[in-house]
């Protein structure tokens, strides 16, 4: 996914959006100018809306202008493929096994996605100009914000593991209002999808979360306040509770659908693994429950980069019993998921008990963050900074 589009998506969307919740003249004046782009290499004047079409995930149904008859669109909708980078991404024996999909149509129809989604090789130079773009949402920690080098990072999956009363649930609700932040003031301007496994979610905690956050915009281009309502943050959260594994994986497919028809800058599955500990039980279910798990988190990680989602996962701990070698480990616990999990995660935070109300984090896994450790605190408006 091309994340310098989707950044130009997102602003762009996001900036039409409040000129039209804006009730100032100026902001009515600049509403009945249709704003336009030049862009220079063709001269050709292109209006916004059109433009914000070029950017961001594709729909499936563009497929149609390609020979993919509606038909066969309809069926790649219904096995739940909603976008042209979701069928790009995908094996060609998956989409054999949709019913009334052939081989030959297979090839068809990834052929016709693959010229449509970059999926080539690029320079090192133009990728580290795709990194430098990529939205962070903030966890309302200064302190835990400056470990992560800015906050949860979109297009890819976080892991949040740790014992129970560590903080994971609580970071988890207040991440799903600080998405709905402007880019300039560390959110991801977008809904959050919150998929609950056990029964922890709970709507007042966001309006608790919200109240918190009335923020002024750092663009110089703008003077403004940005105030979060409560109502606004629960309409903007879109919860599903999850009851057993195979449920929470299809919940995956409503997610998929959902997104390709709104901006969402969040999903959140907490937690991701306690289905998994109940559903599979004894070893003999142990590599039935690892292929699950192994789908429902390929699954997740094809949804980050399709749609440029953060996706924030919850994870349980077990003390290691592995004889004498625990013994000499500060810390004897792991987490669950072995290494399916770890190999999915992009990166991995290990949360443990501090005194009082603090919590410590450790960057526990990251392909780019150094090891290190953070000191956070739970507040009656959420995850906040430790009093000194």
């Amino acid at each position: 996914l091309n994340y310098i589009h989707l950044l130009c998506y997102i602003k762009m969307s996001a900036q039409r959006e409040r000129r039209q919740k804006d009730k100032t003249p100026k902001a009515k004046e600049k509403e009945a100018t249709v704003d336009k782009d030049i862009n220079e290499s063709t001269n050709v004047i292109m209006p916004q809306e059109e433009m914000e079409e070029n950017f961001g995930p594709q729909p499936i149904s563009r497929l149609e202008q390609f020979g993919i008859p509606n038909v066969d669109i309809k069926k790649l909708e219904e096995a739940g493929f909603y976008t042209i980078e979701s069928v790009a991404f995908t094996p060609k024996k998956v989409l054999i096994d949709i019913k009334g999909i052939s081989e030959a149509k297979a090839d068809k129809i990834l052929s016709e996605a693959s010229k449509l989604v970059p999926m080539g090789f690029t320079t090192a130079t133009d990728f580290h100009q795709k990194r430098s773009e990529i939205i962070q949402i903030t966890t309302g920690s200064k302190e835990l914000d400056k470990l992560l080098q800015g906050g949860i990072e979109t297009g890819s999956i976080t892991e949040v593991f740790g014992e129970f009363r560590t903080g994971k649930t609580q970071l988890c609700h207040t991440l799903a209002v600080t998405c709905q932040l402007p880019v300039d003031m560390g959110g991801g301007e977008g809904k959050c999808l919150y998929i609950d496994t056990e029964g922890t979610f709970r709507p007042e905690r966001l309006l608790s979360v919200a109240d918190r956050f009335t923020v002024y915009s750092k663009n110089e281009t703008e003077d403004f306040r940005f105030q979060l309502s409560g109502p606004d943050v629960l309409d903007n959260v879109a919860y599903a509770r999850a009851y057993n594994t195979d449920h929470q994986s299809q919940l995956l497919i409503q997610a998929s659908a959902m997104m390709s028809e709104s901006r969402y800058a969040l999903l959140i599955v907490d937690s991701a693994t306690a289905l998994y500990r109940t559903d599979y039980s004894g070893r003999g279910e142990l590599s039935a429950r690892q292929m699950h798990l192994g789908r429902f988190l390929r699954y997740l990680l094809r949804l980050a980069d399709e749609f440029g989602v953060a996706v924030l996962i919850t994870n349980q701990v077990v003390a290691q019993v592995d004889g004498g070698t625990a013994m000499f480990q500060a810390d004897p616990k792991k987490p669950i998921g072995g290494n399916i999990m770890a190999h999915a995660s992009t990166t991995r935070l290990y949360l443990r008990k501090g005194r009082g109300e603090s919590r410590i984090c450790k960057i526990y896994d990251s392909p780019c963050l150094p090891e290190s450790e953070a000191v956070f605190a739970i507040l009656s408006s959420g995850i906040g900074d430790a009093k000194e």
